[in-house]
């Protein structure tokens, strides 16, 4: 009932469990005034038939519904600042249970009068620095709390990253805040519960403050300044009494600012650190802090956007672990070499010898000499091409006492090597430690199998998504370090089985949408640090940075991928605008532009043409095997933009009818089937052959449905025919490379699948294995046969074969198609298809609505089946003989 307190339940398992709000698990700082609300079924039961939610203010009574994912909150609008406490119980076959555990979340500062703080700039001593040679600097405000507090909060963000600190101790556990975002549009504020922090009488707030993505080097021609030229914070405590009184402590005028010891830091190019600069005990009470410039109060431009600040519907990042280096080794330069044995992103912690300076670079290969290389990652500067450095150097001054500890938190580096310069002993393996960060996502998925290279290539896939998960989807952790679209497009759905990246995604999208165009169009990646402005570059620039087809067209299919393994409509419909105004865009184009070639082949265009994407700048397949460099800016890649646009209006067509747009789903559908009449009229010949004849071609072909029915055993024989000419090796890149493997098994030719999968030489995915991978590379030649590296060594684009290992191998896969009653895993197959010499295979994933597990061996001739079905689902199980069975919930067998 209403203001009924809600005690504590004891544990049961005949109660909902993992209750969640939106995508999170008992959020601070929300923004969303009436959350979406998640749990799962007691064990055992099968089917819920009814629900009753109650807070201490409130209570649905109860539901009939056999919603548990995403349900809304139809309770009060949550308040500024208020903590709701929140719980449920269920009717299902099982009958009532028992109510859940209590979980709570918390609103953040909703409203512009909420806020009292104002937004402040360090004192510079004049115009900043060049990039990448700017310090960090502190920023504090000595205070005093009245009286005994009850409960505190933290409200901060900044123009930078930054930390907090409070009374002389770290505030939380995150790293890189605000994060990376559209800051024009959107500026994420986080919230930390510091009610253990704060005291009666004196106490002090402080914050480190650089540059980070702001205002820092960015992308891969380490474009400084691109959001404002000034850092800036802003932050707010709450300390509650007893009494029920609140004191408001904000940035304003009073605060002071002083140079950190950090001398240097930049995301792109390192950081630096003199501790003989260090301030001892600077962001705690009786520190005199008379000799620190006033910071300045400013209310201009961005300061003024109040309406930007947000909540993140993502998990922070994080440290997330910890690896000891495995080996340290001696240059005959006195450098020395630390092996962490394994390619991350994040950065190292480091003892410093007492009186020495210390210089770090980090790398993902070593050269013929065994020195680490950074050639292969340097990127290039935008006017001239010229090639930049590699960047990834720390470095660090002793103060001269005995060993101290180095550790940047304010830079993140892809790496797997450390040159260490400066050290006048030897380092030890405990003297260096490999910091690993990124995004703190929910491992959901697993897979193991009879083969170690399997596994091991599996294992490689997942530490490259791990490498690039800091806080948005990125290319790689090293040279760019961009939330490149097309990217995310392919790997979304090996993503999602690993990891939760629901509310990754839908903050990746928010940025996406932000920064879209005028017309329609959508940059390479988000967020885009010039955000719309760029859309008034001249046009020769902009081609090369916005509009690619299959790279705008994660604006469609990433939503849909969350409504697929989430069940969450909310994405398709907050995200349709988005899609609508793109998918305009590229019919537009396909309307309105030829490709010079064919309009010289054929200058009166034919009929079909004004559904034929065949114009403007598209990155194409992208780093085919043996493809010849910056050939595919001017080359027709009609066959992949207008394979896309199909795509793209098909998918439409069904979100649109989701969302009850009926309207918009006949005029996508139209354009689908006039899209998909002109790629078979211009790509398909009389033969059947496609061109260009190409795997990828046939590969997008066939999972695109582009080749009518009667054609498809004949498109899978001439893939099959490529493929042998190759030598058994495959000729896809980016873009088809997710499908090969899939589209193989699912026409036939299961063997042909393996035989890929298994294929050792070059180029291979065992390649990359057999030649001492950590990560997957971004070309199929990454380390060749000699030992030299190229390119990046950390792309997880190529690693989508493992959705191969979870889709067919273990067989476990969500609708193609679903309607709300069956997204989000409520209906699933579990359809194993063993083959090339395995004798095992297993597979777990964590659904929305409990885990689900598939695992089958053969012993003597004899296939044997075990699956797991989680509470209010059901499995359609297809054995490899054909027999297929209807699995409800619980744990089943089959031979």
């Amino acid at each position: 009932m209403p203001n009924t307190p809600i005690e504590p339940t004891p544990l049961s398992t005949t109660r909902p469990g993992r209750l969640r709000v939106e995508h999170l698990d008992a959020p601070l700082g929300l923004h969303v005034r009436r959350p979406r609300l998640s749990w799962r079924l007691p064990d055992g039961a099968s089917r819920q038939f009814a629900y009753r939610l109650r807070t201490e203010a409130w209570d649905s009574d109860r539901v009939d519904s056999d919603q548990s994912v995403l349900v809304p909150y139809a309770g009060p609008a949550t308040r500024s600042g208020e903590r709701v406490v929140w719980q449920v119980k269920v009717w299902t076959d099982q009958g009532e249970s028992e109510w859940s555990a209590p979980s709570s979340w918390e609103a953040g500062l909703l409203e512009r009068n909420d806020w009292v703080a104002q937004w402040i700039e360090p004192d510079e001593g004049g115009a900043p620095l060049p990039a990448g040679r700017r310090p960090a600097y502190l920023l504090r405000r000595d205070f005093t709390v009245p009286s005994p507090v009850v409960l505190a909060r933290l409200y901060a963000t900044a123009h930078g990253i930054y930390e907090a600190f409070l009374n002389g101790c770290r505030v939380g556990d995150l790293e890189l805040t605000p994060g990376y975002t559209a800051y024009r549009d959107r500026l994420q504020v986080q919230t930390y519960d510091v009610t253990d922090l704060v005291a009666e009488g004196a106490n002090t707030l402080g914050t480190v403050l650089s540059d980070g993505w702001f205002r820092g080097r960015a992308g891969a021609m380490r474009i400084a300044d691109s959001f404002g030229e000034r850092t800036a914070l802003l932050c707010q405590l709450h300390a509650v009494h007893d009494d029920g009184s609140v004191t408001v402590i904000g940035t304003d005028g009073s605060w002071t600012t002083y140079a950190a010891e950090i001398q240097a830091a930049d995301l792109m190019d390192g950081e630096s650190h003199d501790l003989r600069r260090r301030v001892p005990g600077w962001s705690a009470p009786e520190f005199d802090a008379s000799s620190w410039a006033k910071a300045t109060v400013v209310t201009e431009g961005l300061y003024g956007e109040w309406a930007r600040l947000t909540d993140s519907p993502a998990p922070p990042v994080r440290r997330v672990e910890e690896l000891r280096a495995a080996s340290v080794r001696m240059l005959e330069t006195g450098a020395q070499i630390v092996d962490l044995g394994q390619n991350i992103n994040g950065w190292v912690r480091a003892a410093v010898p007492a009186g020495d300076e210390l210089t770090l670079t980090h790398g993902e290969a070593l050269g013929v000499d065994g020195d680490v290389t950074t050639d292969h990652l340097r990127g290039q500067e935008f006017l001239t091409a010229e090639p930049l450095p590699a960047g990834q150097v720390d470095r660090v001054v002793s103060a001269g006492g005995d060993d101290e500890v180095f550790e940047p938190r304010h830079t993140t580096h892809g790496f797997r090597y450390v040159r260490v310069e400066g050290a006048h002993r030897a380092l030890a393996t405990d003297d260096v430690t490999g910091v690993v960060v990124h995004t703190d996502l929910r491992r959901t998925g697993h897979f193991a199998c009879s083969d170690d290279r399997i596994n091991r290539l599996h294992d490689i896939a997942v530490w490259s998504f791990r490498g690039n998960a800091c806080d948005i989807p990125t290319d790689c952790p090293q040279r760019e370090r961009a939330g490149w679209t097309g990217d995310w497009m392919l790997y979304i759905p090996t993503a999602a089985f690993l990891y939760d990246v629901a509310g990754f995604s839908v903050k990746w999208l928010r940025d996406l949408a932000a920064d879209q165009w005028d017309d329609g169009c959508l940059s390479n990646f988000a967020p885009d640090p010039g955000g719309r402005a760029v859309q008034h570059l001249p046009a020769e620039i902009l081609e090369m940075f916005a509009g690619s087809s299959a790279w705008g067209d994660a604006s469609v299919i990433v939503p849909w991928e969350l409504y697929r393994v989430y069940g969450d409509l909310d994405a398709l419909i907050e995200f349709r605008p988005m899609m609508v105004r793109w998918v305009d865009f590229a019919a537009e184009r396909a309307r309105t532009r030829r490709h010079p070639d064919r309009a010289a082949a054929r200058p009166a265009p034919a009929p079909h043409e004004q559904f034929l994407w065949d114009a403007g700048f598209h990155w194409g397949e992208w780093t085919e095997p043996g493809a010849v460099d910056d050939d595919f800016r001017t080359v027709d890649q009609g066959a992949v933009a207008t394979a896309y646009l199909y795509r793209s209006a098909s998918l439409l067509a069904r979100i649109s009818e989701l969302t009850g747009h009926h309207q918009d789903a006949e005029r996508f559908q139209l354009l689908a089937d006039n899209v998909l009449a002109a790629w078979r009229a211009e790509f398909i010949a009389a033969d059947g052959t496609l061109t260009p004849h190409t795997q990828a071609t046939y590969v997008r072909a066939l999972a695109f449905e582009l080749v009518p029915e009667s054609q498809r055993a004949a498109a899978a024989d001439r893939l099959v025919g490529l493929i042998r000419e190759a030598g058994t090796h495959l000729g896809t890149g980016f873009l088809a490379t997710p499908y090969l493997l899939p589209v193989l098994a699912d026409a036939g030719r299961l063997d042909v699948a393996y035989e890929l999968l298994f294929q050792d030489t070059e180029p291979s995915w065992l390649t990359m294995i057999n030649r001492g991978a950590t990560t997957i590379w971004e070309d199929w030649n990454g380390i060749d046969e000699n030992g030299r590296p190229h390119a990046s060594l950390n792309h997880y684009s190529k690693g989508a074969v493992i959705s191969f290992l979870h889709t067919r191998i273990a067989g476990i896969r969500p609708p193609a198609d679903p309607d709300p009653h069956t997204a989000g895993y409520r209906r699933f197959q579990i359809a194993p298809t063993p083959g090339g010499g395995l004798t095992w295979a297993e597979a777990q994933f964590d659904s929305p609505y409990g885990t689900i597990t598939s695992a089958w061996r053969i012993e003597d001739g004899r296939f044997a089946l075990t699956v797991t079905v989680p509470p209010g689902t059901e499995a359609e199980v297809a054995l490899p003989d054909g027999r297929t069975f209807l699995a409800t919930p619980g744990t089943h067998h089959y031979g």
